[in-house]
């Protein structure tokens, strides 16, 4: 197509002209009247008429993306928080999904010997955390019959692998029977609790628990005086205690309750070691005083 002649008398390369019918005078407040005018597209006039156009509509364009963008904020990840406010927030539920690695380590008190494995206290501890909505993965490697250095040989190299985040240590009533002195017991301990810390677990994730008072099941005769049998339980539970707090570990005192149930006859049928019942009521005395 050839060029027209532009108003300054030149030719204009390559543009055309576009016959508009417009309102004239809506840009500069005039009263509007149709008219009708030719427009050459250059670039000075191309800009001019883009901008009679598109300003009006610049603000409520803003306006609708504004809205657009507060609505999806909270589908993106909520509204911005203080550092304090956030760091606060996002360490409870962290804490509430990790999970509990609970390694249970011992003789047949924490095995549950008498009973079936799940009625345990360390199943029945576990049980008791999963109902909160906790994920708990339990290890009871505690075998009837074993002392410290039973423990030390066979249940510490289990500790490691594991990578426990919660440790039961509950082990002595086989070292007196064995007529072990309490020095001995003392020194054993306090490898265990050692080497137990040493394999990565922190010290106040290591709960030491009392062996209970089994000098009054009908079975205890068979290992001696009832009497001397109950002061040497108290004094190797004292022990336990004493060592787990030098370690910096947690000593759990269960040892009145199970007094009182040692003296209720709460019994599994072999005669000696703990029901099933009592069981469940350590683990729940646990559950209230134990944070995993």
């Amino acid at each position: 197509m050839a060029s027209l002649p532009r108003p300054d008398g030149r030719r204009a390369a390559n543009r055309r002209i576009v016959h508009v019918i417009m309102p004239l005078g809506w840009a500069r407040g005039q009263p509007a009247r149709s008219d009708s005018t030719d427009i050459w597209l250059g670039d000075e006039v191309m800009l001019t008429f883009l901008m009679r156009w598109i300003r009006p509509l610049l603000l409520p364009v803003l306006l609708l993306l504004g809205g657009i963008l507060l609505l999806a904020l909270p589908l993106l990840g909520g509204y911005p928080r203080s550092a304090t406010t956030g760091a606060s927030e996002d360490v409870a539920p962290t804490r509430g999904l990790q999970e509990i690695r609970y390694l249970a380590l011992g003789d047949s008190f924490t095995a549950g010997t008498g009973n079936p494995p799940s009625d345990a206290f360390p199943s029945r501890l576990a049980d008791l955390w999963r109902a909160q909505g906790r994920r708990v993965t339990l290890k009871n490697v505690a075998v009837n019959g074993y002392t410290t250095e039973d423990v030390q040989e066979r249940e510490i190299p289990e500790v490691a692998p594991f990578r426990p985040t919660f440790v039961t240590l509950a082990v002595g009533a086989n070292d007196y029977v064995r007529r072990f002195s309490a020095d001995v017991y003392r020194s054993r301990v306090r490898v265990l609790l050692r080497a137990i810390i040493d394999a990565g677990v922190a010290p106040d994730r290591i709960v030491a628990l009392p062996q209970p008072d089994w000098s009054l099941s009908p079975a205890a005769a068979s290992f001696g005086d009832p009497r001397q049998i109950g002061a040497g339980i108290v004094a190797f539970n004292t022990i336990l205690r004493d060592e787990a707090g030098a370690a910096g570990a947690r000593y759990v005192d269960l040892y009145p309750l199970m007094h009182k149930q040692a003296e209720a006859k709460m019994l599994a049928s072999d005669g000696l070691h703990p029901s099933a019942r009592a069981h469940a009521e350590w683990a729940a005395a646990l559950h209230e005083q134990v944070d995993p």
